[in-house]
């Protein structure tokens, strides 16, 4: 009997190895090489026919968008770059329970077009109970396939000829050509390989559902992001409403910008204008809030920022902050000591941004600022102030890139003074907005209060 062929991978990145080893040498993790077989026939399938491809010169080549179909979902298509690419191969990773099979379903439903959804993770009645909680969703053309093979998931697939398909989750996948469990390095890299083929070959788009592992990585070899054409992540916190689409990759658009949806009982709802949900729409001015105009992409978006200072009960004061840097926080704080002179090493400070985001723009060092003297003076901010700038280590007000847009996005949600460094080249058109152009923290401070 022919001994099988068998080499060891590592479960972290992927490499490979002829023999156990107790540290995989390329990432430095311990006790992640696990044997696998890796012999298989040399069967290669072809699903578009007798296709040959020649050589040609790059002048001869006829350059001509790429054809995409829109999605119902603006959000989704603003990620994408204006719609999916025939023939595209799309992973979305992101925690357990955040939304992704719910975001692809709605897709589904959705699209007046023939969606094969593969599934194998859920059974067909499960899928079902969740497609009757989406009211107002029904595609007849939407076919349902609970199965692992990936070998029978092609082959229904080039009898269905769908428009396009969407398997949750690449992850639980087996090609009959490996022997190894489901989820494996070599798994996962051979049953994306064949969807990618099948993809380009029939140009039939695919999404993919990926999962991540504790450290938020996609769960896998990472040739499987090199491989694929989009990369979304989708994220949020769960104990919150708001999920944000963000493209890690993308070959066919842009990655700055992101999409915005807010988790309701009837599934995922597009947020089309988030500032006006961020931002509290307060009875009483109350010390301690500012309003940051910050960046996600190209996309302005209004923050609300809190921050609470406090005489220090204990004898080390604490520092706090949810949704910001903690490390930038202590930053400003000594900077503000340092060069302004205000006694805040004695103090408790404690720092959020409302409805659960996370974000890391330099350009809401003003607002977190402005916040955290409001609380040490125990003065309101006027809720029709927003701020906009970075702080540098000397206490100098910096610019900020695409100043223009975040004054717009200010003057649009009635806003009657932004604070900007005057470092800003803004355009000589006349705003309706009052811009209040400073310098130093000290300025800043003065004109402020």
């Amino acid at each position: 009997m022919a001994k099988l062929k068998t080499v060891y991978f590592c479960q972290n990145c992927g490499s490979q190895f002829p023999k156990w080893l107790g540290q995989c040498t390329n990432c430095g993790e311990w006790n992640t090489l696990v044997e696998e077989v890796v012999e298989k026939t040399s069967t290669s399938k072809n699903y578009s026919g007798d296709k040959k491809q020649h050589i040609i010169n790059i002048i001869e080549v006829n350059a001509q968008e790429e054809p995409r179909i829109a999605t119902p979902s603006e959000e989704l298509n603003r990620v994408l770059g204006g719609g999916i690419v025939l023939g595209s191969v799309t992973l979305i990773g992101g925690e357990p329970g955040i939304g992704k099979s719910t975001l692809l379903l709605q897709l589904a439903l959705k699209m007046r077009k023939k969606v094969f959804y593969v599934s194998g993770e859920e059974s067909a009645s499960q899928i079902k109970m969740r497609a009757d909680r989406l009211t107002d969703l029904q595609n007849p053309e939407c076919y349902l396939f609970t199965e692992t093979s990936v070998d029978k998931i092609l082959h229904e697939a080039k009898k269905l000829k769908p428009d396009f398909i969407i398997i949750d989750s690449i992850q639980t996948l087996h090609s009959s050509l490996i022997e190894s469990s489901p989820g494996t390095v070599s798994q996962i890299r051979e049953c994306s390989g064949e969807i990618i083929k099948f993809a380009k070959e029939t140009s039939t788009p695919v999404f993919l559902v990926g999962h991540i592992t504790k450290d938020g990585q996609i769960a896998g070899p990472k040739v499987l992001e090199h491989m694929v054409d989009v990369v979304l992540n989708f994220d949020g916190d769960r104990n919150h409403l708001f999920r944000l689409l963000r493209a890690n990759k993308n070959r066919f658009g842009s990655t700055a910008e992101i999409g915005i949806y807010e988790m309701i009982s009837q599934g995922l709802k597009e947020i089309k204008n988030p500032s006006e949900i961020l931002i509290t729409k307060k009875f009483e001015e109350l010390s301690g809030n500012a309003v940051a105009v910050t960046l996600e992409g190209n996309r302005p978006m209004l923050l609300e920022i809190q921050a609470l200072v406090s005489t220090a009960v204990y004898g080390t004061p604490q520092r706090s902050s949810t949704g910001f840097d903690s490390k930038r926080l202590n930053m400003l704080l000594a900077v503000l000591e340092k060069r302004a002179g205000f006694q805040l090493g004695a103090k408790d400070v404690f720092l959020n941004i409302t409805g659960g985001i996370k974000t890391d723009d330099p350009a809401l060092d003003l607002a977190v600022v402005a916040s955290i003297l409001s609380s040490n003076e125990d003065f309101a901010i006027s809720e029709k102030y927003c701020f906009a700038g970075e702080i540098g280590l000397s206490g100098e007000i910096r610019p900020i890139p695409q100043a223009e847009q975040r004054i717009t996005e200010a003057e649009k949600l009635g806003y009657e003074k932004i604070f900007v460094s005057n470092l800003n080249k803004l355009p000589k058109r006349k705003f309706g907005i009052k811009i209040e152009e400073v310098g130093k923290i000290e300025d800043f401070h003065e004109r402020l209060f």
